[in-house]
């Protein structure tokens, strides 16, 4: 991993007040910006270490913890794997990617939260139903929403990892997925999906009277729709490796920001028009900070989201019991339990410095508490 130069924080610290300037930021927003900026300084406050061995001394300061900070979401990611492991089922997976046309992109800016819900709610309807009329099963997924594209757009789309396995109506286990290759007719699962999420979105329009969209609805149904699926992942060990890289990722991560100057931002993208090329993107710095904040989700929303045999209320409804066949699946349920033996993690307090001690906390550093105020107001005072 290359060593990091440039960070979100500076960019926000250095075209912040423009943005603010806009008035094209909620206050949700705001508060995210606010909380970026503060991470991992003085303000949060954190505590001052020495090392019981060799002397040296460091001082740590507290992390924000918002969902949308790339220094944040390493080590969330890292314990959501962990606890992953001890769930997942030790069988073959597929990766689906089911995602909406950008015609409908003014709608989502319109009202994100009904969106994604009903992006959501329209693919494990897909999913569920495919699962009991192809092999007369419930089936499960564990489904993640992303928001953007490489270069920062809107693209919002839904990552899932459906097992090859469901519960049967006679109350059995059951493999499914076509001779290891696919598990439905992407064909058929495209035009399922596309019907379920317009009629949706159009209900929920008709909810509140809004017309506006008219043409947009029109043009995506004219628009076909491709949901993605590759064939599936072999082993959990592979499996949680696969899974762990779309959970806690952010818009955009400090590795790819490669420089800030007076007016731009230069970053890494990938190019999949040209095979996924990496290229160097440059961007003003307030449009960059725009694209940003639209991927900033709604106050509480729930990105990562389980379903079907997945889900907890679903395994007690059901008594879901593990797979009967232990002749089948033994070696697979083996590899699961080495996986977890050898799940190891580096311990938090070693100390860093002479690879033998432990850093002992001989001080706590208080927070700065702000005076109350406007939130842009606390954010301006942070910024350039």
């Amino acid at each position: 991993m290359q060593k990091i130069k440039v960070e979100l924080a500076q960019i926000i610290k250095r075209f912040g007040k423009e943005l603010i300037k806009s008035k094209s930021i909620s206050p949700q927003q705001t508060k995210v910006l606010h909380n970026l900026v503060t991470c991992r300084t003085s303000t949060l406050g954190g505590h001052k270490e020495v090392c019981d061995t060799c002397g040296k001394e460091r001082y740590s300061y507290n992390s924000c913890g918002d969902r949308h900070c790339p220094k944040c979401q390493l080590g969330k990611q890292t314990q959501w794997i962990e606890k992953l492991t001890s769930e997942a089922l030790p069988i073959k997976h597929y990766h689906v990617i089911f995602t909406a046309p950008h015609c409908l992109n003014a709608i989502c800016l319109w009202n994100d939260k009904m969106y994604y819900n009903l992006l959501f709610k329209s693919m494990w309807d897909t999913l569920r139903s495919f699962g009991y009329t192809h092999y007369g099963v419930e089936s499960g997924a564990i489904a993640v929403l992303h928001t953007w594209g490489q270069n920062l757009s809107l693209h919002p789309h839904i990552h899932c990892i459906v097992p090859a396995a469901g519960f049967s109506l006679k109350g059995k286990w059951k493999v499914i997925g076509k001779k290891d290759r696919y598990l439905y007719p992407v064909h058929q699962l495209s035009k399922t999906f596309k019907g379920k999420f317009l009629d949706g979105l159009k209900k929920e329009l008709k909810k509140t009277n809004h017309l506006g969209f008219k043409n947009h609805i029109e043009k995506a149904y004219q628009t076909n729709w491709v949901v993605y699926s590759e064939a599936p992942i072999s082993g959990v060990k592979q499996v949680i490796r696969y899974l762990g890289q779309y959970t806690h990722r952010i818009a955009i991560s400090n590795q790819r920001i490669k420089n800030i100057t007076n007016k731009n931002v230069q970053f890494y993208a990938k190019d999949y028009r040209d095979n996924a090329t990496i290229k160097l993107v440059t961007m003003q710095g307030v449009e960059f900070l725009r694209r940003f904040i639209q991927h900033i989700l709604p106050k509480g929303f729930v990105r990562i989201r389980k379903y079907g045999i997945y889900n907890a209320t679903t395994k007690r409804s059901l008594d879901l019991k593990f797979f009967e066949d232990k002749s089948k699946f033994e070696i697979l349920i083996q590899e699961k339990v080495s996986l977890l033996a050898n799940n190891k993690t580096v311990a938090p307090h070693k100390c860093p410095f002479c690879k033998k001690g432990r850093m002992i906390v001989v001080q706590e550093l208080p927070r700065i508490r702000s005076p109350a105020g406007h939130l842009p107001t606390l954010l301006n005072s942070y910024l350039h």
